[in-house]
């Protein structure tokens, strides 16, 4: 597995790097932010750990450059900024998962499990999910809306394909939040919330036929109406 990491403090690039490695993966180093976009959209990475505070870029606009260009490769955000506004402004970006400084090598392998994970541990039988117009597919992690592609992070993915799996039934965002972030207890309701935000406006904002609705007081259900 392929690992690009963006950051510009040298004690936390030689740790990282050297227990990464240690684990089996090759890691690909940028000190600055426009390095680092640079390496994530010339090379292919499983996985992008990137600071948030960087020379030349931030974290936030690599993420969000690398989402307009229609990357889906997972992006976790690391950084000492812990409030909740900084979080989600993260994974408004376009990040998979936000994990704040300090923290244990276990819970970052932990992560980079969860975010590149391909069918967030259901075992299925068949490629492709298909509800009305919209067709998911697990074997190359695309979506397509009337014939259209939609571009959406590893989280998105998760979210939907939950939805999908349970047409007609109404998931609450407690059990949304255990089937997607189900190794995460720092992360809340209210980044669901946000993750359905962002997934509503990818898949039903430009079409007249609504698939996902939110049923107030009990969470999220994709029907026809």
């Amino acid at each position: 597995m392929r690992i690009l990491l963006i950051e510009d403090e040298p004690k936390t690039v030689q740790s990282l790097k050297l227990s990464l490695e240690e684990n089996g993966f090759e890691v690909d180093i940028a000190y600055d932010g426009d390095l680092g976009s640079t390496l994530a959209r010339k090379n292919v990475y499983d996985v992008i750990i990137s600071d948030i505070i960087l020379p030349h870029k931030n974290g936030y606009e690599i993420v969000k450059e690398l989402r307009n260009l229609g990357s889906v490769t997972p992006i976790i955000l690391l950084t000492a900024l812990s409030s909740l506004d900084e979080k989600l402004r993260g994974f408004d970006a376009g990040a998979d998962d936000y994990l704040v400084k300090p923290f244990e090598l276990k819970e970052l392998m932990a992560r980079i499990k969860v975010v590149t994970r391909r069918t967030n541990g259901v075992q299925i039988s068949y490629k492709k999910m298909q509800f009305e117009d919209l067709e998911l597919n697990l074997d190359s992690k695309t979506v397509i809306r009337g014939g259209k592609q939609i571009i959406l992070t590893a989280r998105e993915f998760g979210l939907l394909e939950c939805l999908m799996k349970n047409q007609g039934r109404v998931m609450s965002k407690e059990e949304l939040l255990d089937k997607v972030w189900n190794m995460d207890s720092d992360v809340t309701t209210n980044v669901v919330e946000v993750f359905m935000n962002l997934l509503r406006r990818k898949i039903d904002k430009d079409y007249p036929q609504k698939l996902i609705y939110t049923i107030y007081g009990m969470g999220y259900v994709m029907k026809i109406n």
